[in-house]
């Protein structure tokens, strides 16, 4: 019986693997062909070739980039108006080699990040980077004065145009607050942070209502959108870099508000951005808690970005949830397609949504699923989760050795997007942290399903002293 189960699970993954060969050969060609889609459609929407990350283009741009050195890391900065770390990009952008490409073995070529040697007496040395990201680069020093470059308009033609989705403020995420009904001063604060193409509602709709007024009365609690998702700005000519969204928050959150002690709560993506956190304020975080974090430790002799792109989208068919993080990580134009039909759209399919189940569903997380951008959206994804390898363990390192808060990890036992042995890597490199196994959870159940046990062992988090 069981070798008979083996056979039967050894047939499944060898079905699941050449049906996978085959849809993705497909998806390979179908790119291709929506690349020269797309660059007629910018051309003629908004007057300008826009480069993209699947061509192996590179540019020169003496007098225009310089690099300079900045407490040990290298600054791009262009016309003084923009200032970049260069191990904020993730290479995987631009990096990421087709099906026939991998199966024969083949390394893909490099693009950027290749300097040429700097003159003795040159302060800054002339930087070749890919023209995807040096037309980003161009376009915000545009808003400087540069004119010789257009900048991309915000939002895109390929955009959603609604209020919702474009704030007014530009500079601040929004953030949402809830306070001592009495008004009184707090103890403390807890930040919550959503995870990739959510919202804040992830956090508003489910835990939030159930903690206690006795909690309430002694802190505050901020839910953020993050940078380019829900009712936070949205900027096209950003790269969305962990320092950029770590930033926004500080600017919105902690400065704002004067957030003095605070304790943090975060899910899957967010979990990258709480340790980031952390790590910049280690006096101040009282408690830490991550929800799946997207943690996979990179073997020696591994290229850390691309180790964690092909664990996080192993270009499988099945499950269904690998098949989506597989698409939206490897094919650029094909996700903007998607986000094109459901993201700028987004009104029409959350009243249809309503109408078919006669307003009996609430759709805050359908809310979360499509008020993004591509551009935030492809950004993110790799720049944060995929270019975090190497960064995170830097970040975990440091709340090991600096920081005495408690740390506690829930994991889903059905969560096929991370595997559980995300969070056991966690506590690997963290030994106090407290792993929580829920078994029958996944991804998103871990949640949405257990909204009040998870708000009272909040509460038992955060009233620990330590």
């Amino acid at each position: 019986m069981a070798a008979a189960r083996s056979a039967l699970a050894s047939a499944g993954r060898a079905a699941n693997e050449a049906v996978s060969f085959v849809v993705f050969m497909l998806l390979d060609a179908l790119e291709l062909l929506l690349c020269l889609v797309y660059k007629v459609a910018d051309y003629v929407a908004e007057g300008a070739w826009r480069p993209c990350y699947c061509s192996s283009s590179a540019v020169a741009a003496p007098g225009k980039i310089v690099v300079a050195e900045r407490g040990g890391s290298k600054v791009v900065s262009m016309l003084s108006s923009t200032k970049l770390l260069l191990e904020d990009i993730s290479d995987t952008l631009y990096t990421r080699p087709s099906l026939l490409a991998s199966a024969a073995g083949s390394s893909p070529p490099t693009f950027s990040r290749r300097r040429e040697k700097a003159r003795p007496s040159a302060s800054a040395t002339t930087l070749t980077v890919h023209s995807a990201i040096v037309q980003i680069l161009r376009g915000k020093a545009a808003g400087a004065g540069d004119d010789e470059h257009k900048p991309y308009p915000s939002p895109r033609w390929s955009d959603c145009h609604c209020a919702n989705c474009n704030p007014a403020d530009a500079d601040r995420l929004f953030v949402h607050v809830e306070g001592p009904h009495d008004g009184g001063a707090t103890e403390e604060d807890v930040l919550f942070i959503h995870g990739f193409i959510s919202s804040s509602g992830f956090w508003t709709e489910t835990v939030l209502p159930h903690v206690s007024r006795e909690a309430r009365a002694r802190r505050r609690l901020f839910a953020v959108d993050l940078l380019g998702f829900g009712r936070s700005p949205k900027p096209a000519d950003s790269l969305y870099t962990l320092r950029e969204h770590v930033e926004m928050i500080e600017r919105s959150v902690i400065e704002r508000y004067k957030v003095g002690a605070f304790h943090i709560v975060a899910h899957s993506l967010g979990s990258i951005l709480a340790l980031a956190l952390a790590v910049k304020y280690p006096a101040a975080v009282k408690s830490i808690t991550l929800v799946a974090p997207p943690y996979f430790p990179v073997p020696k002799g591994e290229m850390g970005t691309q180790y964690v792109l092909r664990a996080v989208a192993p270009r499988r068919v099945w499950p269904a949830i690998a098949f989506g993080a597989s698409v939206a990580c490897w094919y650029e134009h094909l996700g903007r397609t998607v986000s094109i039909v459901l993201c700028k759209h987004h009104r029409l399919w959350e009243l249809a949504f309503r109408v078919f189940t006669l307003y009996r569903v609430r759709t805050y997380l359908m809310d979360g699923f499509f008020c993004h951008t591509h551009i935030a959206s492809w950004h993110t994804l790799h720049n944060i989760i995929c270019g975090s390898a190497g960064k995170i363990d830097k970040c975990l390192e440091a709340v090991r050795d600096q920081l005495t808060c408690g740390v506690t990890i829930y994991h889903g036992g059905d969560d096929e997007l991370l595997p559980v042995g995300c969070s056991y890597a966690v506590q690997s490199k963290i030994p106090r942290a407290t792993v929580k196994v829920i078994d029958g959870k996944d991804h998103v159940t871990i949640v949405v399903q257990r909204q009040k046990e998870l708000a009272r062992e909040l509460e038992e988090i955060w009233d620990t002293k330590r």
